[in-house]
């Protein structure tokens, strides 16, 4: 039960959950921390000084309004009556560049005031609470903190854990040894000792009217309080008796007349309450599972550590019968190799010692949550424990996901990696000493992240399993793609690497090797990887360049950015720019792309262009360092921007319209660079790949290889 201690104190007072409430990212927190940590946000700008300053480029909506698009902006919709925080719209300088207002300092926090229930003052309007564990802020309604379920749940399961302790009770105000409490505030539901009772409760003011009674009867009276009838937070007069699915909380049948709920889908209270049960019966047999197995694996560790104790003893004796067997010279040497074993020694126990100690701190965690959840199966009320077993569920697997094989997997070895060379000749004895550097072994490629996209190619390899040999880099190899000798792409100490600007429809020979102070290892196995095909015969790819097929890269955009049609098609939920990029890069050759312009409102402002791969992605494209874009340039509805990039003459030139736009827009271009774009929430684009060049262009030389990428 101790464990589970750590699951009932509220994050913000240490102490045991008092009145919890829910907040809507499903942390608990204590009504009266709750009171504490609310601050006051300014208004919200109007839309009608926002037009009338005339310096922003969309129509913002008041705060009210802004509260539809909560869901979609931040990541977490409305829950319970409240909405997250809208973003606060952002102005545009004379040059184009995004203007933030200052961010409003937070006032002083409050001291902590012992009241009477109902005693506190009114919540001012525009209040704001952030959750002190995942810090997400949210507005209050005009409900106030009303409005947050509360979580009898949890406030049953410390009762229970509170009256499964010992029978003396102790001070709850105590700092360091609690002494035994010698009365309890009936109003401020506190234990105090005499010492903490002066200091903190003393008989004058507000506190005089306090009730103070002896421990024994303040526990008794905590025990029949009557458990509060659940009713809906919006409605306070109808019990709750059905459960929307779709938000994943439960409601009154007023909140499904009012509309609010209807077109939700809904289904009886007690059947999803056997549901959530079940599966959460069915987490906690995983995760009892992974903690069985983490016992087991503490065990292994207990006797590693006997190991190698054992064997550095015996490392230690036959140190000494070596260093005996020679001359004089030698015994002076040996006290400084014994030194080196020892520090060994040493590394290996604090090795196996911090991991002992890191799995005993997280199956402490996983028994604590374990034996809460079980706690939490036990109450019998079904829409309190809907509020939290979503939460529970989600926690319950996170837990079991970190309990993954390397976590149980020893990070060290009872062996003893020094070699002791003594075959010197007696003249030599004074430089005898550990061969404590091996060269390292062949790397292993990892096949199953091993993979090639359009004209690049990435590799990823580890050392062997167990290996304790150092090892300072890597040394990836690849050959021309046409069965030539190998060559150095990559040198350092990163175990994956990817590759652009390789050959189109060419097979590639790759291997690794690993390198520390002692010399070069041997090489990994030899991997042979084929880059994609363009889809043009060789006489087109020589006079045309290259024509490759990309689409936009999920992986590195903006987690604003909106994909479908086959990631052809991009838009954004967010009013700020944000940058989505190609998946292919180009490094050669002469390429064209089109973009269709599918939505255009309020007039905003999309980028496009090229970009570097480590182009920020939360600015217009071009606003750094590294991107090169045209801006809106007269583009609407239905506008189609080409992009025509020639490495043959480092040259970026843009087309609408079929229409070039000016003369060339950049030169001097280097390296590889990937089509990129950047737009918000009122533009929709869709890319068109595999484009031959334009006629009026006419190419630079090609590469005498035939191959321009």
């Amino acid at each position: 039960m101790d464990e589970m201690e750590e699951e009932l104190k509220c994050p913000v007072c240490g102490s045991f959950y008092r009145e919890p409430i829910i907040l809507p990212c499903s942390h608990n927190i204590c009504l009266a921390c709750a009171r504490n940590i609310l601050v006051q946000t300014p208004e919200a700008e109007s839309p009608q000084s926002s037009r009338a300053s005339g310096s922003a480029d969309y129509d913002y909506l008041d705060l009210d309004k802004m509260s539809l698009y909560s869901e979609a902006d931040s990541g977490y919709g409305s829950y319970g009556g409240f909405v997250s925080a809208p973003t606060t719209p952002c102005q545009k300088s004379p040059n184009g560049v995004r203007v933030f207002p200052p961010a409003v300092p937070q006032p002083p926090p409050q001291q902590h005031l012992l009241q009477p229930p109902g005693s506190y003052p009114p919540i001012p309007r525009n209040s704001c609470i952030t959750c002190p564990q995942c810090h997400r802020s949210l507005i209050l309604d005009e409900r106030g903190l009303r409005g947050f379920p509360k979580n009898r749940v949890l406030e049953g399961v410390v009762d229970r854990y509170q009256q499964s302790k010992a029978a003396a009770l102790k001070c709850q105000l105590c700092e360091k040894s609690p002494k035994e409490a010698t009365v309890m505030c009936e109003q401020c539901d506190v234990f105090y000792c005499d010492p903490c009772r002066l200091r903190c409760h003393p008989p004058r003011g507000p506190l005089a009217k306090h009730r103070l009674v002896p421990p024994a009867q303040g526990r008794i009276s905590r025990r029949a309080s009557p458990r509060k009838i659940s009713t809906c937070t919006e409605h306070e007069l109808e019990n709750l008796s059905m459960y929307c699915v779709q938000c994943k909380t439960p409601v009154c049948y007023q909140c499904l007349e009012e509309g609010k709920h209807g077109p939700h889908e809904v289904k009886a209270l007690g059947a999803m309450w056997k549901l959530h049960k079940g599966q959460l019966s069915q987490a906690l047999n995983g995760l009892s599972d992974r903690a069985t197995e983490a016992k087991e694996f503490l065990v292994q560790l207990r006797n590693m550590v006997q190991h190698i104790q054992e064997n550095g003893v015996e490392f230690e004796a036959c140190l000494v019968a070596q260093c005996d067997a020679l001359i004089d010279a030698l015994n002076r040497r040996k006290a400084q190799l014994l030194t080196q074993v020892n520090k060994e020694h040493e590394h290996k126990l604090k090795v196996v010692r911090d991991q002992i100690s890191h799995c005993t701190v997280k199956l402490r965690q996983t028994t604590g949550l374990m034996e809460y959840c079980l706690e939490v199966i036990k109450e019998n009320d079904p829409s309190g424990f809907l509020q939290i077993s979503d939460a529970l569920i989600r926690r319950v697997h996170m837990t079991e996901g970190q309990w993954g094989k390397g976590t149980l997997t020893p990070r060290m070895t009872s062996d003893f990696d020094l070699t002791l060379d003594s075959g010197p000749l007696l003249q030599t004895i004074h430089q005898l000493d550990f061969v404590q550097m091996k060269v390292p072994a062949a790397p292993i490629l990892q096949l199953e992240e091993c993979c090639t996209q359009n004209n690049s190619a990435t590799l990823s390899w580890k050392q062997p399993p167990l290996s304790t040999i150092a090892v300072e880099g890597y040394i990836l190899e690849l050959d021309d793609g046409n069965g030539g000798p190998f060559r150095e792409v990559y040198v350092g100490t990163e175990t994956i690497c990817t590759v652009d600007g390789l050959h189109f429809n060419s097979t590639y020979r790759s291997r690794v090797k690993a390198f520390n102070a002692s010399g070069v290892g041997q090489y990994s196995k030899t991997l042979v990887m084929q880059t994609s095909e363009t889809g043009l015969p060789p006489c087109d790819i020589q006079s045309l360049g290259s024509v490759a097929w990309f689409t936009f890269d999920p992986s590195s955009a903006h987690p604003d950015i909106l994909f479908s049609n086959d990631n052809l098609t991009v838009t954004c939920n967010s009013y700020d720019d944000r940058v989505v990029m190609g998946n292919t890069a180009f490094s050669r050759g002469v390429h064209y792309w089109e973009i269709t312009i599918d939505r255009y409102d309020n007039h905003p402002d999309p980028a496009f262009g090229i970009a570097r791969a480590d182009v920020l992605k939360d600015v217009m494209l071009g606003k750094d360092d590294k991107a090169w874009a045209m801006t809106d340039g007269g583009v609407a509805k239905g506008s189609t921007v080409g992009m025509l990039l020639d490495f043959t003459r480092r040259i970026l030139i843009f087309l609408l319209n079929d229409e070039q736009q000016g003369p060339v827009a950049f030169e001097g271009l280097e390296g590889a660079f990937y089509p990129a774009i950047s737009l918000n929430r009122n533009v929709q684009v869709t890319l068109h790949t595999g484009l031959p060049i334009p006629d009026f262009y006419t190419p630079g030389e090609v590469d005498p290889t035939g191959s321009t990428c």
